[in-house]
């Protein structure tokens, strides 16, 4: 009896543990289908909300984040791009029509190819939220929607100046973190999002996101509450700061990345330490299920799908495929012959009595 209890107890134990390793399995398989993305698609969403020339910086820092996002795959069609203020027709710019991020003045960020959704003061709270929560007005042009679904990763990038709680649009209005929060609810709400990246390169920008309740949304602050962000350097020639600190060091780490690139988004988190920016970069990720070190920063920066590479030779056409289409006209031209239905057309001239005339 005892020798039944012992071996009873040994086949418990070892169910017990095969079990233990199947669910394991299960949890780790699991956690592998977290990690790797569903999205189908990537917008951006690229706001400039500041204006007057003093303010020259916000617009480059927008059109960087904008030309690193094209580079890396997302077309124009998928990016609403929102200036307050076009510098690069300002009278006091003295190189019309361009915008430069430095003083060196490497990169022309207003190219020709840049197309600019909402300028001016089209750039307002109410136009934000309507384009965010899908409620633009009638007569809205197709170029100015956020045309989004429930297998899009968004990124929203904002710049200009902030408080706690708050940033300014065109210094003479507020879009409240409440109000940003809800407009986020509702995209939830409505399947316009599957993962959401907010960027915020303002004073206490990390209070923008701190009411922020939705899944599936990841974010980072160039500065905590109670803190300023601070510009990067001054071009004397013009008399403006050229860009800000923290979108400076964000650049500068996409500048290196390429579509098949390896970085990930937790790298990209940590682009811009305190020595640099002075300020205390914030970042918020507990409503975000997947590990920012094990997500592609392409996920939200770029529009790459999945690709398989080989350097064979691969044949297109299967055999049943051309079994299949044989038999389709075969079937076409048995059809015909059978039926009595008849075509006529019209010729094109019509006949008539006609003299040829001869030149000599």
């Amino acid at each position: 009896m005892r020798n039944f209890s012992k071996i009873s107890f040994i086949l418990v134990l070892y169910a017990t543990l095969a079990f233990s390793q199947e669910a394991t399995n299960q949890l780790n398989q699991y956690a592998e289908a977290v990690q790797k993305s569903t999205h189908t698609n990537n917008w951006a969403v690229l706001v400039d909300a500041s204006r007057f020339w003093f303010n020259y910086r916000h617009v480059a820092n927008v059109l960087s984040i904008y030309r690193s996002v094209k580079r890396l795959g997302i077309p124009d069609s998928q990016i609403i791009l929102m200036i307050a203020d076009d510098m690069a027709c300002n009278p006091r710019n003295p190189r019309p029509g361009q915008v430069y991020n430095n003083a060196n003045q490497h990169i022309n960020v207003y190219g020709d190819d840049v197309e600019v959704d909402y300028r001016g003061y089209e750039v307002t709270v109410e136009n934000f939220v309507r384009l965010l929560t899908g409620r633009t007005q009638n007569g809205t042009a197709r170029s100015k929607k956020l045309l989004t679904d429930a297998g899009s990763n968004v990124l929203i990038y904002l710049t200009g100046h902030g408080g706690d709680g708050f940033l300014k649009f065109q210094d003479s209005e507020e879009i409240t973190s409440q109000e940003l929060a809800d407009a986020v609810e509702q995209m939830w709400e409505k399947k316009r999002y599957n993962e959401l990246f907010l960027m915020v390169d303002t004073c206490q920008a990390a209070s923008l996101y701190e009411k922020f309740t939705s899944p599936n949304v990841l974010a980072v602050a160039s500065s905590l509450v109670g803190e300023d962000s601070l510009s990067h350097h001054v071009d004397s020639s013009i008399g403006v700061y050229m860009i800000d600190r923290y979108t400076y060091y964000a650049l500068e780490f996409l500048e290196k990345v390429q579509p098949n690139t390896d970085k990930t988004m937790g790298e990209f988190l940590k682009v811009c330490p305190k020595r640099l920016c002075i300020s205390t970069v914030g970042v918020r990720k507990d409503l975000y299920k997947r590990d920012p070190h094990k997500v592609p920063i392409t996920d939200f920066f770029g529009s790459i799908r999945p690709t398989e590479i080989t350097t064979g030779r691969v044949n297109v056409t299967m055999a049943e495929e051309e079994d299949f289409i044989e038999a389709f006209l075969q079937q076409q031209e048995t059809n015909s012959q059978h039926s009595t239905f008849n075509v006529q057309f019209e010729p094109q001239f019509p006949l008539r009595s006609c003299r040829l005339y001869h030149l000599y």
